[in-house]
């Protein structure tokens, strides 16, 4: 079955390319051009990733992501006018899962789209992760912590498991970044210090005494749960 990707951009010329680009890939695509009316897509249409532009009326698309991060995990893609560093550590901050600066080629646009989907989409033979408080379902995609879920993004779910996968293995950002950005990267590795104490938060993990994930100086992290 195709992926549904929802665009909101106030950019109609750039919604039809798009449109009209990724359709030649085999993805379904829906447009808006406000927030308001992207989010009641995105509740009435349940698509398979978002790409969200930042400048956008009523509402700015940080303001958009925060909104749909309150009640859903869907890979969003956000776009930046500028390409500004501070817009890409404020958007991954807020839990979108990947970055594209504009102007961008649409064939560099697919493949983050393709790794992003990749990632939300890979499962694991119904494997469980299983340790004192956390549980890791891989194929249905959910933590639990004390039997509770955990309200994880894309990345988040895909740096927990992989450092669970390596429990007691320090793993530095390198290694970490390409399993989350699923490509070669830039220097721009704060996504993984982002996921990293997002992750820690929503685990009730404090930092100075680990339960889960310990910062290892200089080289990276390491999963120490039982």
């Amino acid at each position: 079955m195709a992926s549904t990707i929802l665009i909101i951009d106030d950019d109609t010329k750039l919604n039809q390319l798009l449109k009209d680009f990724l359709k030649d890939f085999g993805y379904a695509v829906i447009t808006a051009t406000r927030p308001t009316q992207g989010l009641k897509k995105l509740k009435r249409d349940s698509p398979d990733l978002v790409i969200l532009d930042i400048m956008l009326p009523e509402m700015d698309g940080f303001e958009v992501c925060r909104a749909i991060r309150q009640t859903s995990t869907i890979p969003i893609i956000m776009l930046t006018a500028r390409g500004e560093i501070t817009d890409k550590v404020v958007g991954l901050e807020l839990g979108a899962d990947d970055y594209l600066a504009k102007p961008f080629e649409p064939r560099e646009l697919v493949a983050r789209i393709q790794s992003v989907l990749r990632r939300a989409h890979q499962l694991s033979d119904n494997q469980t992760l299983t340790f004192e408080r956390l549980t890791i379902d891989l194929d249905k995609r959910i933590a639990l912590l004390d039997g509770n879920p955990v309200d994880l993004t894309t990345n988040e779910f895909t740096a927990l498991t992989l450092l669970a996968r390596n429990a007691g293995k320090v793993l530095n950002r390198d290694q970490i970044l390409q399993e989350l950005r699923g490509m070669d990267c830039d220097a721009f590795n704060r996504s993984v210090d982002i996921a990293v104490s997002r992750l820690r938060q929503k685990l009730n993990d404090n930092p100075k005494s680990p339960e889960f994930i310990k910062t290892v100086w200089g080289s990276g992290y390491v999963f120490i749960a039982n």
